[in-house]
């Protein structure tokens, strides 16, 4: 796939929650990835009297969002970019067995972890896992001494192959001292996200020969401060095609371009949170599988 053919506009996508696609003479595949991020349990539809999202979200709108978009587009991926615990009593009841059982009814594919998903310790993150079912992308937490060490849903990257699309997704996280209790945010070895994406990206696209490559990154958007985020990563990285981001709760109705390290567009996006907004990006790739495109909108819900 030709990086320097990729660009980031308005998604053209199909209906009721994918736009008309334009006409074109050149035979393409097509893929369609699904993004969330920040639930933070909200598993019912935000009440009429909220102030900012009034009867929006819930996963009942989610899920009929996601059955709908499978009847139409035969490649297809749900990824989730952390914080899907804390928020509602439904979290405090069910410790995240219920949002866990539900994406994995709704068919996520991967996910990441972002802090609060640790709020009740490691050994409850443990006892949810298995109710989800897909595969946790974390490249820059290590767990050696803990309960998670060698969990087999807890994954350095995974790889999904959907047609033409060989796809690697890999993880990253925000560093966890001060945002969680010192005994379990010291458990969890952090490494540098920066030097982790970078050997990820090389390997998925050198060794694996992914022709897309995703980072679920609960980094954060950007920053005023040095910490690194979704837009410094960007400028250090070659080969990922697209940052899924999480933790600010930013809204990017588009997406942004960043330029990476070889000068070429990398796509940045990010739902805000509660899950009042699907995150839909459509890759295409020519039938000849030398040149591709790309294309991001939000769909509310």
């Amino acid at each position: 796939m030709n990086r320097r053919n990729f660009i980031c506009t308005g998604a053209l996508l199909l209906n009721p929650y994918l736009r008309a696609q334009k006409s074109t003479h050149e035979s393409f595949d097509e893929l369609i990835v699904l993004t969330t991020n920040d639930v933070h349990s909200q598993i019912d539809a935000f009440s009429a009297q909220d102030p900012q999202f009034p009867n929006m979200g819930g996963f009942a709108k989610r899920a009929f969002a996601i059955s709908q978009i499978r009847k139409q587009m035969e490649h297809i991926l749900v990824l989730d970019s952390g914080d899907v615990f804390q928020g509602t009593p439904y979290f405090n009841f069910f410790k995240g067995e219920l949002e866990y059982k539900l994406m994995r009814n709704m068919g996520y594919d991967a996910g990441t972890l972002g802090n609060h998903d640790f709020d009740l310790g490691l050994e409850n993150l443990k006892l949810q896992l298995p109710h989800a079912a897909f595969p946790m992308v974390c490249s820059n937490y290590r767990f050696e001494g803990t309960v998670l060490e060698d969990h087999p849903q807890i994954r350095k990257y995974s790889i999904h192959s959907k047609g033409p699309f060989r796809i690697g997704i890999y993880g990253l996280g925000i560093r966890l001292n001060g945002l969680l209790p010192d005994t379990i945010s010291s458990a969890v070895t952090y490494e540098d996200p920066v030097a982790c994406a970078q050997t990820m990206e090389t390997y998925l696209a050198e060794t694996e020969a992914c022709n897309l490559i995703i980072c679920l990154s609960h980094l954060g958007y950007s920053y005023a401060d040095a910490r690194i985020s979704d837009c410094v990563l960007a400028q250090h990285l070659k080969h990922t095609h697209w940052i899924a981001g999480g933790h600010t709760h930013t809204f990017l109705e588009d997406g942004i371009q960043v330029l990476n390290a070889s000068h070429r567009p990398i796509l940045i996006t990010q739902q805000g949170w509660g899950g009042a907004w699907l995150g839909a990006t459509r890759f295409k790739l020519t039938k000849s599988g030398k040149n591709g495109s790309f294309n991001h909108q939000k769909i509310t819900l």
